[in-house]
């Protein structure tokens, strides 16, 4: 599992734990995200995450 940082922000995806606040199961892959997934502090797109 991998992890995924915010390049705005700093706010880091972790596939193992998902994102439970936004309904993202854990052991979801970042490629599995919907197109429309947004970083859970700031708000933007997939497109500004790098993998760690």
């Amino acid at each position: 599992m991998s992890k995924y940082v915010c390049s705005v922000c700093g706010w880091e995806y972790d596939e193992a734990s998902g994102c439970p606040d936004k309904g993202i199961a854990p052991g979801t892959k970042f490629a599995d995200l919907p197109d429309d997934f947004e970083c859970a502090l700031c708000g933007v797109g997939k497109e500004n995450f790098t993998e760690e």
